[in-house]
């Protein structure tokens, strides 16, 4: 009878500190700006990068590109990366996450709000978009993994509050023991885009008069 061979033991990655930044007003308002959003992204997603190699990618001249870029560094979301190459100035992202919690107040917080909101989801209902155009030419495996969801549920506005953390929770979870975004990462790996949009389904609930009373 044969001894079963000891099978290595699978490594486990700790669990990391997700680094992210909560915006101030001022900060957000300059956020709120589509190129500003996918800038950041980008640099997040893929590493440092120089003003002209974005513009490339965007479409855009390097004079544009180099003032967003300065933009969202007045503002702690990018900073200097450093490079052995002295001609051009990388950039790199400050934090893995931006967190937006929902304004409680009316008048110029709420509009920022919104602002906001408007720009992050015109830019994932473009990457959506794209996601889809490459569905069919995906492995099998990565069709598998992929979803457009749409759940609804009967629900308290306390019982909704709290199912939207526990998923974030979930995610964040899942985000701690992965490598960090723009680092090499194994062959079998690459950036998943998971989008979390929880909301009242549109026209059930009455609309708040301009004191923020129903």
């Amino acid at each position: 009878m044969k001894t079963p061979r000891p099978q290595p033991a699978q490594s486990v990655t700790a669990p990391r500190t997700i680094s992210r930044v909560v915006p101030d007003p001022t900060a957000l308002k300059a956020l709120a700006h589509p190129v500003r959003l996918r800038m950041l992204g980008m640099l997040r997603v893929d590493g440092p990068a120089t003003a002209t190699q974005l513009a490339v990618r965007l479409g855009l001249n390097s004079g544009a590109t180099s003032y967003h870029l300065r933009q969202l560094a007045q503002y702690g979301f990018i900073e200097e990366a450093p490079h052995p190459s002295r001609r051009d100035r990388w950039w790199r992202a400050s934090h893995e996450l931006t967190s937006v919690p929902a304004s409680e107040a009316e008048g110029e917080a709420l509009d920022l709000d919104l602002a906001f909101n408007q720009a992050a989801l015109s830019l994932q209902v473009g990457q959506m978009q794209q996601a889809l155009e490459e569905y069919t030419e995906l492995p099998a495996e990565w069709r598998k993994a992929s979803t457009a969801s749409d759940i609804i549920i009967p629900m308290t506005a306390e019982q909704a509050e709290a199912l939207t953390k526990r998923l974030t929770d979930i995610i964040l979870e899942a985000m701690r023991v992965a490598p960090p975004l723009g680092e090499l990462a194994p062959p079998d790996m690459v950036p998943f885009s998971i989008m979390l949009h929880a909301f009242p389904y549109p026209g059930r609930l009455p609309h708040c008069d301009g004191d923020g009373g129903p």
